[in-house]
């Protein structure tokens, strides 16, 4: 005799689509991890979780602001979560400044392996989520 069972959630934005932050924390994509266990069915997996990180809607916004001021884009250039800074012209001066600009908005000390890392908003806002997090609640 077998028996299988299995059990899904699923999480939905409670926010409106209808903003800039929204449509970014929207496109993120999500990063599964899956285990299975043996027994009997190999194709069957025990278990499947899903988990999406995304910094907060107010610091994407904040981050794509000092962007668009330190490249000198215009309103008319899209910003998303996904936008690359080498492809809207920054070079590595202009990637340096940027970091800059974000130290000094969110009271914050980037590391400098960390600020090499930094290639598109979304890794921007992820960073500074985690050093505010980090000053706030670790007291450093």
């Amino acid at each position: 005799m077998a028996a299988v069972s299995a059990t899904c959630l699923r999480f939905q934005p409670l926010f409106s689509q209808s903003n800039k932050s929204a449509q970014a924390a929207a496109s993120l994509k999500p990063l599964s991890v899956g285990w299975a266990k043996n027994t009997g069915f190999p194709s069957l997996k025990a278990s499947r979780f899903r988990v999406s990180c995304a910094a907060k809607p107010e610091t994407v916004d904040k981050v794509i602001e000092i962007v668009r001021k330190q490249l000198a884009l215009t309103p008319e250039t899209e910003l998303t979560n996904e936008s690359k800074f080498a492809a809207l012209g920054a070079d590595s001066l202009d990637t340096v400044e940027i970091v800059m600009a974000l130290e000094e908005e969110f009271d914050i000390n980037v590391e400098e392996e960390s600020s090499q890392n930094i290639t598109t908003v979304r890794e921007a806002a992820d960073m500074i989520d985690k050093l505010v997090q980090e000053k706030s609640g670790g007291g450093s």
